[in-house]
């Protein structure tokens, strides 16, 4: 049989066919628009799942059940997505909608939740027994796998670890805490680092901003890395502070969870050792567990956007 994953982003509907090793056969995908009415969603996911279907060579019938990973407070027991701040909707019966439209199966999961799970059957997680995946993004998403199955708490909201706060009194937060984890170490978070960074060193001499061609509204999350690359110690200041950041949030997931693998995924990941290798030093500071033998392996993960289709399709075996 073959299985269906559908990845509903706040910009993109992707869904795609995965067969029983993991492998995607064929994908479509469609803008999300949002906002629009659930019921033009619903029917965008399913017009996907049909055209990927299609691509692949196969026939609905042949689709053993359907898996959507959505942004937001999602509980799989209900089929309900009871927030999603992203795609503007509070209880939303996405799983009646979609069976009426597909006649199958459909599990919901959050985005990613999903992800993790795709990173934990067939990434960077793969034979481990407890993993966390943490996605660096416009916020910062994690995905927390105990015993080969999901964790998401007692209401389905757990994982939100790009809310913990690792400042305390600092930034405000979307979220309306202030300190919060996203808010220093989400690719956002870097962007707005740089920006302040060349503001406070003089724009006109800043090689930050020589790399975007003058225009501080082109700063990326690899803007300072580029610099320090380029040998420009403002560029490795800015670096330096986000990998701080960022190994605070980790260092307190590693203590709490102690995982086999935690991996990093999204633009900044990009940077591999260059991130990852002063990144384990700090951790390996301060982490609670200096002295065990058996340690977190801190890594990219390695199926990029597939991962949250692929985590999606399975999720019956969660």
């Amino acid at each position: 049989m073959y299985h269906i994953g559908i990845d509903l982003g706040g910009t993109n509907i992707v869904a795609g066919v995965v067969d029983d090793n993991y492998k995607i056969l064929a994908k479509a995908d469609c803008k999300t628009a949002v906002p629009r009415p659930e019921t033009d969603i619903c029917d965008s996911m399913a017009s996907v799942a049909k055209k990927a279907a299609e691509k692949a060579g196969i026939t609905m019938d042949q689709v053993d059940c359907i898996g959507i990973g959505v942004p937001g407070a999602v509980n799989p027991k209900t089929g309900v997505v009871e927030y999603s701040a992203n795609l503007f909707f509070h209880n939303w019966e996405i799983v009646k909608m979609m069976e009426e439209r597909l006649d199958n199966e459909i599990i919901i999961e959050n985005d990613a939740n999903a992800a993790a799970y795709g990173e934990y059957l067939a990434g960077a997680a793969k034979g481990a027994k407890n993993a966390i995946a943490i996605t660096i993004g416009t916020g910062v998403g994690a995905g927390i796998i105990i015993n080969g199955k999901i964790y998401s708490g007692s209401n389905y909201a757990g994982a939100e670890m790009g809310h913990m706060v690792i400042v305390f009194d600092g930034k405000e937060c979307a979220c309306g805490r202030k300190g919060c984890f996203e808010t220093y170490a989400s690719a956002t978070g870097l962007i707005a680092m740089t920006k302040e960074a060349i503001l406070g060193e003089r724009p006109d001499f800043s090689y930050m901003l020589k790399l975007c061609s003058g225009d501080i509204n082109k700063v990326s999350g690899i803007t300072a890395f580029r610099a320090m690359k380029d040998g420009d110690s403002m560029g490795k200041a800015v670096v330096d502070k986000f990998i701080s950041y960022l190994a605070c949030g980790i260092t307190n997931a590693i203590n709490i969870f102690q995982p086999d693998v935690l991996c990093i995924g999204g633009g900044v990941s990009r940077e591999g050792e260059t991130l990852l290798a002063p990144l384990r030093t700090i951790i390996e500071q301060e982490r609670y567990t200096k002295h065990n033998d058996k340690q977190t392996q801190i890594c990219v993960a390695s199926l990029g956007n597939d991962a949250g289709i692929i985590g999606a399709a399975f999720l019956h075996k969660n």
